[in-house]
């Protein structure tokens, strides 16, 4: 199992780079979360949903994500509750005080999963979530020691060293655990060093010694194309316009699902960057509105920042802007929420797209494919071509007869809605960009409208990923004792 001593200490990432390895060394391999907090999440072939991050990492194991990698997902409404999702379907909305209440009947559900994986596979690499000293959420813990505890695995606790104050976050966490749970911990490991590692020597020295725990890996910090979790995403933080085409994304309160949009990072001549502030968005060449966990607050956050006036005056202008699933629901004419979904009434939309959307309690979950049987504007290269993605939302979002249909779904609905000109778009698929083709076609339809030169460019993002992936485990492989840890897999708790 591996723990950290906070959130985004690198947990996903070194679980990722774990079980590459082990899977490059011939071992059937698989990752597993009992309880993920995210707004990034995935969805499986049978149409259930889990967080990003285990999806990712099974990619790196080379299998297929399944629910069972993640039976609890918890989706932030607000800043007190979440939407509830056990094993891939919604159980409703909670707040965080009677989550924590009921949480250990979860625990069934949490070990059903494990054991379905724990009979198919050799090796299951377990990620904890935020630090195993949050004391006061120690009874009932289900993610962290009372895992460990469940699933007898034995420990790794990485430390964030690019944050500061490591050796005391790696003693202080362990020092706040009970002493059967310092047992547990086999081995310490530094994420995201920078510099001479001789220079940490006699830190490493001083906090074995003090802990009488080895330090089994120093990690330096490496910039890899790796699908990132959630809002804390180092990717978030790139707010600066650099050369080529301007891409906008806006930086909503409850964005989920940014990675759509990574594409257009690993595009030459392209400059991807997200927006918090009015100030910052300036005269981009495309806006993206993404996806969302709360539709309606975020809209209500865009209208009194000022930013929603903003993207009103570029849409005059016509330069493009598009959303996808909750932003797409922007977009339209009206949102109604009779259910009580999420903001509960009716709020006025954006006004840039004539549609209609009422939220109900059903939730669309499904890998889909489709064609684009008429193309507007940026998407007009891809007319009477086909196009993959799958959908995450509450709500049907209806044409109110001013908008253009381009999509036909496999399954006969429509999907992605355009104004009369193309300039405004709008889609529930998540991942639509990375269609194979799709991302570059659209890039050249803009820099040819700007009279920008574009020039050649190809990717193979299945190819690209698995790439990745295998330097994740040199990395690991470089950084880590893999004969210690392979001596600890043997050995247990």
């Amino acid at each position: 199992m591996v723990q950290g001593t906070m959130s985004n200490s690198g947990k996903s990432f070194l679980t990722a780079g774990l079980c590459r390895v082990f899977m490059q060394d011939g071992y059937k391999v698989a990752p597993f979360k009992s309880q993920n907090m995210a707004l990034n999440s995935y969805i499986t072939k049978d149409g259930l949903e889990i967080g990003r991050a285990q999806a990712m990492q099974a990619e790196a194991c080379g299998i297929e994500p399944t629910v069972d990698m993640n039976p609890i997902l918890l989706k932030p409404t607000s800043h007190v509750g979440s939407q509830v999702i056990v094993n891939g379907e919604v159980r409703g909305n909670r707040k965080a005080m009677d989550y924590y209440r009921d949480k250990k009947q979860l625990r069934t559900d949490v070990m059903e999963a494990y054991g379905r994986l724990a009979k198919e596979y050799d090796i299951i690499v377990i990620e904890g979530a935020g630090s195993p000293a949050e004391i006061n959420l120690r009874e009932n813990d289900i993610v962290n020691m009372g895992m460990a505890k469940m699933a007898k695995a034995p420990v790794l606790l990485v430390g964030d060293i690019d944050r500061g104050g490591v050796f005391a976050a790696l003693y202080g966490t362990v020092k706040l655990l009970e002493e059967d749970e310092q047992a547990m911990i086999k081995g310490l490991v530094i994420n995201k060093f920078r510099g001479d590692a001789k220079i940490l020597k006699p830190g490493l020295q001083m906090i074995e010694e003090r802990l009488k725990i080895p330090v089994l890996g120093v990690v330096p910090m490496e910039q890899l194309d790796i699908d990132d979790e959630d809002s804390l995403s180092d990717r978030l933080t790139q707010t600066q316009k650099g050369a080529g085409v301007d891409v906008a994304v806006i930086h909503l309160p409850h964005i989920s699902n940014f990675t759509d949009f990574s594409v257009f990072e690993r595009m030459d001549g392209v400059s991807l960057r997200y927006v918090q502030k009015p100030g910052m968005l300036g005269n981009p060449d495309l806006i993206l509105l993404p996806g969302t966990k709360n539709t309606m607050d975020d809209l209500q956050w865009l209208r009194q920042s000022g930013m929603e006036a903003l993207i009103l005056r570029q849409a005059e202008k016509k330069t493009p802007v598009i959303g996808i699933c909750g932003g797409f629901q922007m977009l339209g004419q009206v949102l109604e929420d009779p259910c009580e979904v999420e903001h509960g009434g009716s709020m006025r939309g954006m006004g840039l797209l004539d549609t209609r959307t009422v939220f109900s309690q059903a939730k669309t979950r499904t890998q889909i494919s489709g064609r684009m049987e008429q193309g507007a504007g940026l998407w007009k290269p891809w007319e009477g071509r086909d196009v993959t993605g799958y959908e995450i939302h509450m709500g049907v979002s209806e044409n109110l007869g001013g908008c253009r249909e381009l999509i036909r779904l496999s399954d006969g609905r429509p999907d992605a809605l355009s104004s009369e000109d193309g300039s405004v778009l709008g889609s529930y698929l998540h991942g639509i960009f990375d269609t194979e083709g799709f991302a570059e076609a659209m890039i050249r339809k803009l820099m040819a409208d700007k009279g920008m030169e574009y020039g050649a460019w190809s990717f193979d993002l299945e190819a690209h990923k698995k790439q990745e992936y295998d330097r994740l485990a040199d990395l690991v492989r470089r950084s880590f004792d893999m004969k210690k840890i392979y001596e600890i897999l043997e050995a247990g708790i």
